[in-house]
């Protein structure tokens, strides 16, 4: 974990923060050994852990105290399967309180059951042992829309990113790169992408703006799984909708870079030919990239 959580604050995404080895954990080890110049073993190997004994004092987990503030919600508890359902709720939030922490942390609430001591109560005033994920400072002044804002914060992203000169999605290693002007890897992050039935379509694109916190246009007809059921539906924003809590638009038609409401699920499971990441890892890269950046989908 105390590894995952230094590739977390260095930008070399996990995914979630479970402290378990894994194909993601592994990605990321790979993104940061090509960053220093070192042998992709996707293993903590001598050279690897040299490279980061600068960051061995930083300690896996910390103590908080819940806030009032970030206690309060607000949530959705019951979040209904049925898009025509879900159209009528006035948003998409997380769960619960547990939920909402773990995205904050970039963990689930499986881990900070498992961190915790037995019997470790999460509300309002209380302390719960959490993932150091690295702090989060929004410069106000760099962000117009005061809910994207919130936003940030509720994720634990700060606004002090690295530039995408371009941005590549490699299939074979299920990941996302970010490189700066420099042509230097600054960040990657584990991703979902297409499938058998809505493959990842291949070439060079470009990221056309991005939309915070947005609502989904639900259309059956994009999707090849969707029952004949279903019409078209527009779903309220919100952490748990389709799309997560970012959408960042591509010049190919219908396709974009989103976040989730599973981010356990990331490299895991199958999309429907877009390209899906943690919400943090979205809301990061959305604060990374502009209108122009070009977006290259390599097998």
């Amino acid at each position: 974990m105390q590894a995952q959580v230094v590739l977390d604050r260095l930008g070399f995404g996990t995914g979630v923060i479970d402290g378990k080895e894994g194909q993601s954990f592994a990605a990321a080890l790979r993104g940061f050994q090509e960053s220093k110049g070192l042998a992709k073993s996707g293993t903590l190997d001598a050279p690897t852990r040299t490279a980061l004994a600068e960051w061995t004092n930083i300690p896996a987990t910390r103590i908080v105290t819940i806030s009032a503030d970030f206690a309060k919600g607000p949530f959705t508890p019951v979040i209904p399967r049925d898009p025509a359902a879900q159209a009528k709720l006035p948003m998409l939030g997380y769960r619960n309180l547990a939920e909402k922490l773990a995205e904050r942390f970039h963990t689930d609430t499986e881990t900070l059951i498992a961190i915790n001591a037995p019997g470790t109560k999460i509300g309002a005033g209380l302390s719960i042992r959490v993932p150091n994920i690295g702090d989060a400072a929004i410069d106000a002044a760099k962000v117009e829309d005061a809910e994207w804002r919130t936003t940030l914060a509720t994720l634990g992203v700060g606004t002090a990113q690295p530039g995408a000169e371009r941005v590549v999605v490699d299939k074979s290693e299920a990941v996302l790169k970010v490189f700066d002007a420099k042509d230097r890897l600054v960040a990657q992050f584990p991703a979902t992408m297409g499938s058998e039935h809505d493959p990842l379509p291949i070439g060079k694109w470009t990221i056309k703006g991005v939309s915070y916190n947005p609502p989904f246009h639900y259309n059956p007809d994009l999707f090849w799984d969707a029952s004949s059921k279903h019409g078209k539906a527009l779903l309220p924003p919100g952490p748990n909708g389709p799309v997560g809590v970012v959408w960042i638009d591509l010049s190919k038609p219908h396709y974009g870079i989103h976040g989730t409401p599973e981010p356990q699920s990331i490299g895991r499971a199958e999309s429907h030919g877009c390209i899906r990441l943690t919400n943090w890892d979205a809301a990061r890269l959305a604060m990374m990239v502009k209108p122009g950046t070009p977006a290259h989908f390599v097998p």
